[in-house]
């Protein structure tokens, strides 16, 4: 079937689908805020084939059921074309530019409960069930979904995993896909496939729920997950040391190295400290949650560490400490002006306080090494790239990392369309682009899905 169909027609062949009113909307009927949020993930450039009009797409579709999205799919595997999955849109700005889209599926409305069974600490969930939404049924029974990722309120749990957007918790318990039990999914020529299973114990398919994880939709459109659960804790607290350069990095040693067992821990860059009214200087947050009498001895240790080194400390607790962690994420995630570039980082932890010391805006995991930064201009981000992956970093007055043999990544999350076009992305210099193309040849032969968006322009 040809695939230069006018937008009007391909908008029936969904609506013939879908049906419900409103379940498809012509890309002029979208609202200005939505289309301004696709856009930015769309390149300029327009393959040949693609009918839609600029980088704008025909229509998005929003499929009620698992069947239904398996049509829609199915349906654009048949007519060649190109299909930009999402859930609520909050992440689209993310990862690298999708080369012409003609319809965008959203899974917003694939969004029921499936089974929370609460003695087995498990839960499954359709792909466009809201973080929040999600979170607030399994307090009911004092158990919680263990990652914080970023626009909680609206992000959707199968956006969380495409884009395998964990946040600071990963320092008790690990990534997205350490939690991710079993995932079912829709390939791209429209069948439904499954991986994994509903309890704790099941490990078939382990390794195609870690592919999917990451993945910015280019494999499969998930459509429904199970998840490990834990219990909420019964007290929680965090700790705030303030100072130079030196004793932050002298703290964080000493907690990476200690017993005690913060549930977060970061690093914050001097900016992010002041813009927070945390004080002067780097910081280093830490958060505890146990049972009451846990959590207050550790936070007292760490005080009592911050001041043998001269931070200055606080303790900050109930709706204070909630507060906090909002508005950490919201300034962390939230750019000044539209030229700010915001990164994703991964660098050893020894050296993570001394790429803060260079940038205004950063936040680092003290394990991990993983984070966030928030650079001024392209050159700044090729800057900070090119000195990541040089062992020893350069000592001429860039970052200087004295680790030996030093290696780390920097990719950008979210950058100006302009910038997004003229440098790579992703950054990526390892071996295995081949093997990732071949993946993609597998699951996606027509590359029909998210073309473009993840490492090597796959």
């Amino acid at each position: 079937m040809s695939n230069d169909k006018p937008q009007g027609v391909c908008a029936d062949y969904f609506a013939s689908i879908v049906g419900e009113e409103n379940a498809v909307c012509l890309w002029e009927n979208i609202e200005l805020d939505q289309q301004k949020r696709i856009q930015q993930a769309i390149s300029n450039e327009k393959p040949q084939g693609v009918y839609a009009s600029g980088n704008s797409p025909s229509c998005i579709v929003y499929p009620g059921s698992q069947k239904q999205l398996a049509a829609v799919i199915a349906t654009a595997y048949t007519n060649n074309w190109r299909v930009l999955p999402c859930g609520s849109g909050s992440k689209l700005s993310w990862g690298g530019l999708v080369k012409g889209v003609d319809v965008v599926v959203s899974t917003e409305q694939i969004n029921q409960l499936i089974e929370h069974a609460v003695g087995d600490f498990t839960v499954t969930v359709e792909a466009g069930m809201k973080f929040s939404d999600l979170q607030a049924l399994l307090a009911k029974s004092r158990q919680f979904l263990a990652i914080d990722p970023t626009a909680p309120e609206s992000a959707t749990i199968g956006g969380i995993v495409a884009t395998g957007d964990t946040g600071s918790l990963r320092q008790r318990y690990g990534s997205v896909r350490d939690q991710l039990l079993g995932i079912t999914f829709v390939r791209a020529d429209g069948q439904v496939a499954k991986a994994g299973g509903r309890v704790v114990k099941n490990v078939a398919g382990y390794d195609l729920m870690k592919l999917f994880t990451g993945s910015y939709g280019t494999l499969g459109v998930i459509s429904q997950l199970t998840f490990r659960l834990y219990p909420l804790p019964e007290a929680s607290e965090t700790v705030v040391l303030t100072g130079s350069p030196e004793a932050i990095s002298q703290a964080a040693n000493i907690l990476r190295g200690s017993a005690l067992t913060p549930v977060q821990a970061d690093l914050l860059s001097t900016k992010l400290v002041s813009s927070l009214g945390l004080g002067q200087g780097l910081g280093l947050i830490a958060r505890f949650q146990s049972i009451s009498e846990s959590v207050k001895e550790q936070s007292n240790r760490v005080l009592e560490v911050g001041q043998k080194l001269g931070l200055d400390g606080a303790i900050f607790a109930d709706g204070n400490e909630a507060s906090l962690w909002q508005r950490l994420q919201k300034r962390i995630h939230t750019s000044a002006t539209e030229s700010v570039i915001t990164c994703k980082i991964g660098v050893l932890p020894t050296a993570a306080v001394e790429i803060l010391t260079q940038v205004e805006l950063g936040l680092i995991h003290i394990s991990s090494g993983l984070g966030l930064l928030q650079l001024e201009d392209k050159n700044q981000v090729l800057k900070v790239r090119d000195e990541l992956r040089s062992a020893g970093g350069d000592a001429s007055g860039g970052l200087r990392l004295r680790t030996q043999g030093h290696r780390g990544f920097l990719t950008i999350l979210k950058a100006p369309m302009a910038v997004k076009e003229e440098i790579d992305v992703w950054g990526y210099t390892g071996n295995a682009l081949p093997l990732m193309r071949g993946i993609k040849e597998q699951f996606d032969s027509k590359n029909i899905l998210s073309p473009g968006r993840f490492v090597g322009g796959i």
